[in-house]
C-alpha cells in the first residue's frame, strides 16, 4: 500500500507500507526531486548491470528524509510549512517513509529502531526550526 500525503498541491511526504507489493519497478518521486525513492521487485537471476554514477553538480534547497522502520511502532504527525497540524499516520516494522516537504514530529508508541536516509552536509541548527509538538488528544490518524 503506497500512501502520499498532500497539502496545498504539496506532497509531503510518501508511505510505503510493508506489505507493498508488485513486479518490476516503480518509483514514487518524480525525475526533479531531491529525493528519490522507488521499490524494485526483480525475479531471481535478473541482472542489474554494473554502473557507476557520473560526479553531476546538483543544488540541493530542502534536506529530504527518508526512514525505514526497522523495529516498533511510530506515530508521525504533518505539519504545512506555517508549522498547522494536519494529519498523522502511524509505521511499523518494514515500513518506509520520504519526508519531503511541510513540518514533521515523532512519538514513539513502541520502542523503535530507525534508519534515516538524508542529504547532507548536514548544518546543524541551521538546517531546521523546532515547533510544539501536537497534543494527543488532538491527533487525527489516517493510514
Amino acid at each position: 500500500m503506497i500512501h502520499k500525503i498532500i497539502h496545498n498541491n504539496i506532497q509531503l511526504a510518501v508511505v510505503i507500507k510493508s506489505s507493498f507489493k508488485k513486479e518490476g519497478i516503480e518509483f514514487f518521486t518524480d525525475d526533479n526531486s531531491s529525493q528519490q525513492l522507488g521499490y524494485m521487485n526483480r525475479p531471481e537471476g535478473y541482472v542489474i548491470a554494473p554502473h557507476r554514477h557520473n560526479l553531476v553538480p546538483r543544488e540541493v534547497k530542502l534536506t529530504q528524509e527518508v526512514l525505514y522502520i526497522k523495529s516498533g511502532k511510530v506515530r508521525v504527525d504533518f505539519y504545512d510549512n506555517e508549522q498547522n497540524y494536519l494529519e498523522s499516520t502511524v509505521l511499523t516494522q518494514g515500513d518506509v517513509i520520504l519526508l519531503a516537504d511541510g513540518g514533521h514530529g515523532f512519538k514513539m508508541l513502541e520502542a523503535s529502531e530507525m534508519i534515516e536516509i538524508k542529504q547532507g552536509p548536514y548544518c546543524g541548527e541551521m538546517d531546521k526550526v523546532r515547533f510544539n509538538p501536537i497534543e494527543d488528544n488532538e491527533v487525527i490518524v489516517n493510514n
